[in-house]
């Protein structure tokens, strides 16, 4: 997307979030345009300033994966993203099924969550790479799971030109985005297919291709 990326912030930890707004505002191409810290705070944020991106807290009054719906019933174009410590599969699977587009860990650095932003704001999907692998591994209990079905649409456009060759920079240059969001594609998908480097990938998604053929 062009222009700057606008977002909101809520979360009742107001030295968790003066940082995160302090840390986005240095990067001119991120413009914050509301700050809350409860539920209601969110829906009205939402509804009146219509940012691009919503980074919403899971642990605040009136709970932040209750007001997903709420704000998504109101302006269902809406991007939300969850910015919590919970590592709990509920909350992950919840915030998911109602609508987030991404779901971030607390202890990420400002670098990679402006990345993840725009990587969101460009219309792709966000899982903290640890929590998505977990999934895969507890929802394979006693079933096999063909890890390519976890992987996004746009890390699979990722996975095919990294697979033909190119390079991040290349990557981003034809995708049109950052190097470093290519970056952090490629480490989603190395967790995801339970690989260590760009050859392992490759060579299981040539397998996955021949496998398809069959």
């Amino acid at each position: 997307m062009t222009g700057a990326i606008r977002l909101a912030v809520i979360d009742d930890h107001p030295l968790f979030r003066e940082g995160v707004i302090r840390s986005l505002t240095e990067m001119d191409e991120f413009n914050i345009v509301g700050e809350g810290s409860s539920k209601q705070e969110a829906l009205r944020i939402a509804v009146e300033h219509r940012p691009d991106i919503l980074l919403l807290d899971i642990s605040m009054p009136g709970g932040g994966l209750d007001a997903i719906p709420l704000i998504l019933e109101q302006i269902p174009d809406q991007k939300i993203v969850m910015l919590t410590v919970s590592e709990a599969s509920d909350d992950l699977m919840t915030a998911l099924k109602s609508g987030a587009k991404g779901y971030v860990l607390k202890g990420v650095g400002s670098r990679a969550l402006a990345d993840i932003i725009r990587s969101i704001a460009a219309g792709d999907s966000y899982v903290a790479p640890t929590l998505s692998a977990r999934l895969i591994s507890e929802s394979g209990s006693g079933t096999q799971i063909n890890p390519f079905n976890a992987l996004t649409d746009r890390e699979r456009e990722v996975l095919e030109l990294a697979s033909a060759g190119l390079s991040n920079k290349h990557i981003g240059l034809k995708l049109d985005l950052h190097e470093k969001t290519i970056k952090h594609h490629m480490t989603q998908i190395f967790t995801k297919l339970e690989v260590s480097n760009r050859t392992e990938a490759a060579m299981a998604f040539r397998d996955e291709l021949e496998r398809r053929r069959q």
